[in-house]
């Protein structure tokens, strides 16, 4: 099934209608155990369809065979600047507070070109998903996560009598 609800992060940014609504709703009845995904798609389209922008720009990368990376452009900011949280299925990336005007050692900036506005991204990651670290390198954060797949999600045979 892969990383299905880390994949709904890409639908909040496409506009969708009520049409697509429709289709997910008529597979509610073939479904069990999806409502909270059935659920994100009708509180996306409640809030108009457009939830965030396309900043700062982002990869998923499949990295293994349960493994996978979520990497977020993020130049001219460090470490102390970015922020990660998880919480209730929700990853987020986002800017913490700082000073827009600092300066480097007293030099004075004539163009400002590299942006470092605020932001906030959020990503749904399935239950099934652990986010096991994050690293700032090179402009590029990457948030690593492994599929764990339990006792009871595994195939097993079932004994017929």
């Amino acid at each position: 099934m892969g990383l299905t609800q880390i994949n709904l992060a890409k639908y909040k940014e496409v506009n969708m209608t009520s049409k697509d609504l429709s289709i997910f709703n008529s597979l509610r009845p073939f479904s069990i155990g999806f409502d909270d995904m059935f659920d994100q798609f009708e509180s996306m389209l409640g809030n108009g369809g457009m939830v965030q922008s396309n900043y700062p720009p982002y990869n998923i990368r499949k990295a293994g065979k349960d493994k996978y990376a979520i990497e977020v452009a993020v130049a001219g900011f460090n470490k102390d600047d970015v922020e990660v949280e998880f919480e209730d299925k929700l990853l987020t990336v986002k800017t913490k507070k700082f000073n827009k005007t600092v300066e480097k050692d007293g030099d004075e900036i004539i163009h400002k070109g590299i942006s470092q506005r605020s932001f906030s991204r959020s990503f749904t990651i399935a239950d099934d998903v652990k986010v096991s670290g994050a690293e700032l390198k090179d402009g590029l954060l990457t948030i690593n996560c492994e599929k764990i797949i339990p006792e009871q999600k595994k195939k097993k045979l079932i004994p017929i009598k």
